[in-house]
């Protein structure tokens, strides 16, 4: 009786998961394996709101394999040596996985690869599995990838998407093999109050709700920090518990302008993925140096922790920064707003704001969070480096009824326009009243010393 491994990292489904659908075609039986690696925890993915939402991805895909008759095999530790030790024990002939765009997921890939190859096993790497269009597959002529958005839509947007896959039947595990329990929400310290459930059930509900409904208006609703028509699908397709091919595909049956604006946004993913795997280095390295001189010392330290704990004096940024604290989410918006304050007007390091938002993000996505970041700073695939957001005009313009400051900042829920949004309008006993801080920095003065530390003056 011949088995196979099936060995989960980012795609913690049964829907539309190619590495399981041939695993279960060429052998009796499969072994749906999870490794907790302290390889992850040291390459810092691992966060308090990962690891819960994790859990929630993790019991509900043991519970989906179990309605089918099947079940999770959980283990810790190295993830080459405990699959090595999983396929002999099973006497497996092959693994399947998932393909990943990161120089970790590359790396561990080649290592299990090569011990496989040494005990006479093959690794089957599946592309397309978390990715629509998977790195590498489309690139410009003279060069390993696209770095500029527009053109890689164009050619994207091209490309045939493969049909989904439906979840199987039935999944015949190996009656012999232990598994260590399944992690709990609950064993978690640290994380925010508000975190979203994880899992596919989850995953599947909130696309289905999200396409039916927001999903109609998200073209003109997308940055509407209080409408909040965003589908919140990024902590799913994160974990890979929503395939992005069936989304793609559900929102293209779907129709519209605001199913074609979501579909964007996955490129937009994708786009981020293949320039991550061609130039791993932008992971902490200025994808396109602009030799800035970013500030250092006490001064930017303290403007750092304003910024990080929602008190720069500026409304829209802190409501931002309080919805990450309290849900691990932050609206597309608020998060393109509170970047280009911490880079653009004080000037600190994108790779200090990158860090603290891998610290919260239960989406905290290698690629997409650290070339978003390189995006807003100017030194990634922005081809307008040197622009700043405005974070009055921002929050005038994407808060104008000032729904969005009243919910995350409570302390200015009393105030009218334009009060909202400058709170230093208001004077005397009614400011001290406010218990808000006075702004970090005029923005005038902040954009200088940006235009200055670019050598732009």
């Amino acid at each position: 009786m011949t088995v196979s491994v099936v060995l989960y990292t980012a795609d913690l489904r049964v829907h539309d998961h190619p590495p399981l659908r041939a695993a279960l075609e060429g052998a009796h039986e499969v072994l749906p394996v999870f490794v907790r690696d302290p390889a992850v925890d040291r390459a810092g993915f691992a966060a308090p709101n990962r690891l819960a939402f994790l859990a929630d991805c993790l019991v509900d895909l043991d519970r989906a394999l179990r309605e089918r008759g099947g079940r999770l095999v959980l283990r810790q530790g190295d993830t080459v040596a405990e699959v090595r030790a999983l396929v002999r024990q099973a006497e497996a002939d092959e693994v399947h996985m998932a393909g990943g765009a990161t120089a970790f997921a590359r790396a561990r890939q080649e290592r299990l690869r090569r011990a496989l190859e040494e005990d006479g096993r093959r690794l089957y790497v599946h592309d397309g599995v978390v990715d629509v269009v998977a790195p590498g597959d489309v690139t410009p002529q003279g060069s390993d990838h696209f770095a500029v958005f527009t053109p890689y839509h164009r050619r994207w947007s091209g490309e045939p998407v493969r049909t989904p896959l439906r979840a199987p039947g039935a999944v015949r595990v190996p009656a012999d093999v232990r598994s260590e329990p399944m992690p709990r929400r609950s064993s978690v310290a640290d994380v925010s109050p508000g975190l979203a459930r994880g899992g596919e059930s989850e995953g599947r509900r909130r696309l289905a709700s999200w396409l039916a409904g927001e999903g109609d208006s998200y073209e003109q609703g997308q940055d509407d920090l209080a409408g909040d028509a965003t589908s919140r699908l990024s902590p799913h397709l994160h974990f890979g518990t929503v395939s992005a091919v069936e989304a793609v595909h559900r929102a293209r049956r779907r129709g519209g302008a605001g199913a074609e604006a979501f579909v964007r946004q996955l490129c937009w993913r994708d786009f981020h993925r293949q320039v991550l795997a061609a130039r791993p280095a932008a992971a902490t390295e200025d994808y396109r140096p602009r030799h800035d001189r970013w500030r250092r010392g006490p001064e930017a330290e303290a403007d750092l922790a304003a910024w990080r704990e929602g008190r720069t004096g500026y409304p829209v940024v802190d409501a931002a920064m309080r919805q990450l604290a309290h849900e691990g989410w932050m609206h597309n918006r608020g998060r393109l707003i509170t970047a280009s304050f911490l880079v653009k007007t004080l000037y600190v390091d994108w790779r200090e704001g990158a860090r603290h938002f891998l610290d919260l993000l239960v989406d905290g996505d290698v690629a997409n969070n650290q070339l978003n970041w390189q995006w807003v700073a100017g030194t990634g695939t922005d081809t307008r480096p040197n622009r700043a957001l405005n974070p009055l005009l921002q929050g005038k313009r994407y808060d104008p009824e000032g729904a969005y400051v009243r919910r995350w900042v409570p302390e200015l829920a009393g105030l009218g326009m334009p009060e909202l949004h400058e709170p230093w309008r208001v004077t005397g006993p009614g400011r001290t009243a406010l218990n808000y801080p006075e702004p970090v920095i005029g923005l005038s003065e902040g954009l200088q010393r940006f235009r200055r530390g670019r050598g732009l003056v």
